[in-house]
């Protein structure tokens, strides 16, 4: 009887050919187990065994038969190792299967490839999205950390001002003194407003599970920012705040040619200020311009320009740090590419609000648009002229 079971083992051999291999052995064993209990019940009942061996040694042979089939449905039935992994997609088993094969790949998967505009040919890999962002880099004007900002909750800031001292005079023994008294005046800095919104699809926020809201936010957070600096800068102090080189109240200093910077200039800008401001000096120009500082030189030919080489100790001009900032114009004709003095006593910043982020998923719900708003208040402004200087590239 052994020798029948070529045909339900072929079943199975078949059988593990289909869409889902598992079921398919699993319901051949059921059905040839089945038919080896059924045989040997009748050898059981009296029926006639086979020529080739009596009933006793034809059950044993089934026996042994069962045994081997219980462990391979056993092992069939084991859970798997580890989580299943997801179906490659077609581009990806075409790809796999021509680095097997190359030109003995099947026409009808050669088509699933992308074909390379190569003047070689080819076949390219399957693309695949990345989760990280390729940015530009944004450069901000470091104005801030230089002024310091403080925090308000007023629409203004109002500074008292003191606009001349008393007037004291020497007398002799028995002179009557004259009274006086200091001047005093109001300096008032207005918050100014910076706004805008973007408008983002709901699938778009819903697949990128968090990813594209996160860039909008980082988006604005770098536009505010940049926008910001340069206001800091050169604001005209009508919509923007007032900016260091736009204030009228700070002096220049010339430099005597309208195109080529003079190191002498640089010398009398640094002692045009008072001594207690110039002790705290802060040199600020753009990269350009630093450039051409570089290679100034004086009368012993030692560069002015003065290299840092300890940790935490910036690099010098005539004794004094240098800080970049882009938004400072080149070195041109009629332009202030160059700043020196005590920021932090001479502009002041006055945070109102910091950047808020308002999500409105309703205005535009019928689109299937969510709307992201962004709104920043800072005022800034030059509280004391005197504490700052400017080079201008002028000959007078």
């Amino acid at each position: 009887m052994l020798q029948d079971t070529a045909a339900p083992l072929g079943v199975i051999e078949r059988k593990g050919e289909e869409d889902d291999p598992a079921a398919a052995v699993t319901a051949a064993l059921d059905a040839f187990r089945g038919e080896v209990i059924g045989r040997i019940e009748k050898l059981e009942a009296g029926a006639k065994p086979d020529a080739k061996g009596d009933a006793a040694t034809e059950t044993k042979g089934f026996d042994k038969l069962n045994d081997r089939l219980d462990k391979i449905e056993a092992k069939m039935n084991r859970p798997a190792g580890g989580e299943r992994k997801e179906e490659p997609s077609a581009e990806r088993k075409a790809f796999g299967t021509y680095l097997r094969h190359g030109d003995r790949t099947p026409a009808d998967e050669l088509k699933t490839l992308v074909v390379s505009s190569d003047p070689q040919g080819g076949y390219l890999a399957p693309a695949e999205m990345s989760t990280e962002f390729v940015r530009d880099l944004v450069e901000f004007s470091p104005i801030r950390p230089l002024a310091g900002a403080r925090a308000t909750a007023a629409p203004s800031v109002q500074y008292p001002k003191r606009t001349g001292i008393t007037n004291a005079k020497w007398k002799g023994e028995t002179q009557t003194s004259e009274a006086s008294e200091p001047g005093f005046g109001q300096l008032e800095i207005v918050v100014k407003e910076m706004n805008t919104y973007v408008d983002i699809s709901n699938a778009l926020l819903a697949d990128s599970a968090g990813a594209a809201e996160a860039e909008v936010r980082l988006a604005l957070a770098e536009d505010f920012g940049q926008k910001e600096g340069l206001a800091f800068v050169k604001g005209d102090g009508v919509l923007q705040p007032m900016g260091l080189l736009s204030d009228p109240g700070i002096g220049y200093t010339a430099n005597g040619h309208a195109t080529a910077l003079a190191a002498d200039a640089l010398i009398d800008l640094i002692h045009k200020l008072p001594a207690a401001y110039r002790q705290r000096g802060t040199w600020l120009m753009n990269g350009s311009t630093l450039a051409t500082i570089r290679k100034l030189k004086d009368g012993q030919g030692n560069y002015l320009w003065q290299p840092s080489y300890a940790a935490d100790v910036p690099e010098t001009i005539l004794g004094r740090p240098v800080v970049e900032a882009v938004d400072m114009p080149d070195v041109a004709s009629g332009e202030h590419p160059i700043v020196f003095g005590d920021f932090a006593t001479g502009y002041r910043i006055v945070d109102r609000l910091a950047l808020s982020i308002l999500v409105n998923p309703y205005i535009r719900a019928t689109d299937g648009v969510t709307r992201i708003h962004a709104t920043r208040r800072v005022g800034a402004g030059v509280v004391q002229p005197k504490a700052l200087r400017k080079l201008k590239m002028a000959t007078s």
